[in-house]
This record gives structure tokens, sequence and C-alpha cells, in this order.
């Protein structure tokens, strides 16, 4: 099998400052512990430097106004208002901030590139998943949406393609089932924190698509807490049959760190183990359904000193069907109240049944 890992030090300028909680070393420090355990070069994956996207590549998803806009502020990062998006406290303006942010969605073609042309059997891009930016403004520490991007990219140049979008991190993956509600040839699943309780405030069951697209955005919002156990339950009793059903030519993951228990900046239980599980059980339905044709994006993460790198590297082992050692699996979990994780379950399993009881209406 041949595996890429889409990498250079230049995706580190994706920096919004010291203060900001999407820090860079989220990505570079994932790198130094892959190394460490030896995914890197022989055995492992081939490393492919990016290249920026190109305007015509980010005119897919946004619009040439809100490009012009991104170039502009990269220029003159603290005029005042820069509007879009631009410049607030979610997404401040940068020096640089275009052909970074062009960076980043470059690794995300590179990545989807190399698999569908037969190069590699499977692409890692962590730098990418930033999911939330729209068609025209930035939102959510995202300026380009590097998963719509390169999926647009992917049915530009294979326009029969069926792409399956799996997003695993704790805020709903907005901007890119957003970009394709309409299209039917790609299926967004998204299990995240409810919107109720976390940005951005969608994601809900009843959001299934529209028009010609009608039924392939599913969304299965957890209860703040959801253990390990209730991941299990959406994964096997929503997305696995969904894609199954599907049948994509090529599955998309977004696997955002920020759903471990360890995050500042949500409230969700998943534990290190419970990761592994979950990008294991991506990894192995992209075997069965689709020959193993696998890009895999980084996403959110906050704690970025710890729990991001061991998850990350979790996620390249399980790319390379490699198996880590159980130091990186180490994590007690939250501890609950007696009766809480039976109420999590049952919170989730009516989740799970009002989003099937809608496929099937």
């Amino acid at each position: 099998m041949t595996a890429i890992l889409v990498f250079d030090e230049r995706l580190a300028r994706y920096d919004f400052g010291p203060t900001h909680p999407l820090r860079p070393e989220r990505v570079t420090r994932s790198i130094d512990l892959m190394r460490e355990h030896d995914l890197l070069g022989s055995g492992g994956f081939d490393v492919a430097a990016p290249e920026p996207a190109t305007r015509k590549d980010l005119e897919r998803v946004h619009d040439s106004a809100y490009v012009d806009a991104v170039a502009s502020a990269s220029t003159t990062p603290f005029a005042s208002p820069l509007g879009r998006g631009l410049g607030d406290g979610d997404t401040p303006a940068f020096a640089g901030m275009h052909e970074a942010a062009s960076l980043v969605a470059g690794a995300s073609i590179t990545a989807v590139s190399a698999v569908i042309s037969g190069a590699a059997e499977r692409a890692l891009s962590i730098a990418g998943g930033l999911h939330h930016a729209h068609r025209d403004r930035a939102a959510g520490f995202c300026v380009y949406n590097d998963p719509a991007v390169a999926v647009a990219w992917a049915l530009d140049h294979r326009p029969s393609m069926r792409i399956a979008y799996i997003d695993i991190d704790a805020h709903h993956g907005d901007g890119v089932q957003e970009a394709f509600y309409e299209d039917p040839r790609v299926l967004t699943v998204s299990i995240h924190e409810t919107g109720r309780a976390l940005y951005p405030g969608t994601g809900f069951p009843d959001e299934r698509g529209a028009g010609a697209g009608l039924g392939t955005a599913l969304n299965v919002p957890l209860p703040p807490y959801a253990s390990d156990a209730c991941y299990r339950l959406a994964f096997d009793a929503v997305v696995a049959p969904v894609v199954r059903d599907f049948a994509p030519h090529l599955i998309v993951s977004q696997n955002g760190a920020d759903a471990l228990h360890h995050d500042p900046l949500t409230s969700l239980g998943l534990t290190l183990g419970g990761y592994a599980w979950l990008v294991e059980g991506i990894s192995a339905l992209s075997d069965e359904v689709c020959e193993g044709h696998l890009v895999a994006l980084g996403g959110g993460g906050y704690a970025w000193e710890s729990a991001v790198p061991k998850a990350w590297t979790l996620l390249a082992g399980s790319l390379l069907r490699r198996t880590l050692p159980a130091d990186l699996l180490a994590d007690p979990g939250l501890h609950l109240r007696e009766g809480a994780e039976e109420r999590l379950i049952a919170q989730t399993r009516t989740v799970v049944d009002e989003v099937l009881s809608l496929r099937m209406s």
C-alpha cells in the first residue's frame, strides 16, 4: 500500500497569533510524534510537499469577491472594518493569510489528487479540515474551506464520482454541508456536539440536503459529555450503513480532535481509545466500500500540547493499518456520576432514531 502525508513547514504559517486557540503546533507536534513512532519514510508515509490552491480552485467553493477580500486583508490585516468574517475574534486577519490559507487548501487538493489518480491508496493532510468557511465569509477559525475545495476539485476532474465526507470534529461541518447541500454526488455525514450547546449552532437531523441532494446530508448531534459508547452507537447505527448504501468511490474524513474530553473549548467525552476506534472504523469502512480509498484531514483540537498529537498519530496509524503502542491510548476518561452514561446513551439513541426515521420518510 502507498500512503502519502502532505506536509511541509510552510503549513505552520496558518497562524492567528500566540493567544489564539488554533495553534499551528497542533500540526507540527503531531508530525514530530508520528516521526517518533516511525510512521514517516520507509514502510510508512511518503511525504509530499503541497502547492497553493489556485484562484480557480478556490472559486469552485468561494465567490470571487470573498477571495479578493482575503487577499486584501492579507496585505492590510489591521484595516477596519474588514468584513466578511475577517478581523473578528474568531478569525483575525494576519499578514500573508491568503497565501497560508491557499497552501492549506492546496495540501488537501494534493491529498485528493494522489488518491483519485492512483498514485496512493490513502493520503493524510492534517493541516486541513477547516470546515467552517462559507462561500462568502470566514468563520470559526477557517479562512478557506479546504475540505470543500478538495472535494470540488475532485468532482471537477471526475464528474461521475460519488464522495462520502465524514466529519467527526466536535463542531458541525457546516461549511462543507452548505457547499454540497444540493449535490447528489456528495454525502456529508457529521457527528458533533449538539448545536444547542456548541458553535456553530447547526447540524440537526432535519438538515438533510435539498433538491437533487435531498437525503445526502446527515447529522448526528450528540449531547454534551457523550461517551465512547455514544460514538459507537452513532457510527454503527447511522454512519456505516448510510455510507455503505451510498457506495462512494472515495471517502474524505475530517478528524478534528476536539471531541476528546481533554479539549478546553468543547464538552464531549471521547477518550483517546474511543477516538482510535472511530478512525479505525472509518479506515475499515473505506476498505469495505471503496477499495481503501481514503483522504484524511485534520481539523479542530485545542489541547494541542498533549492530546491532539496523540490523536493524530493514532489517525496516522489507522491509515497505515499499523498497531501503535498502548501508551498512546492511555486515558482515564471523564468521571461521570452513577447512571450518567446510561442517560447519555439513551439520549443518543433518541437522536439516532430520529435520524433514521427522517431517512426513511
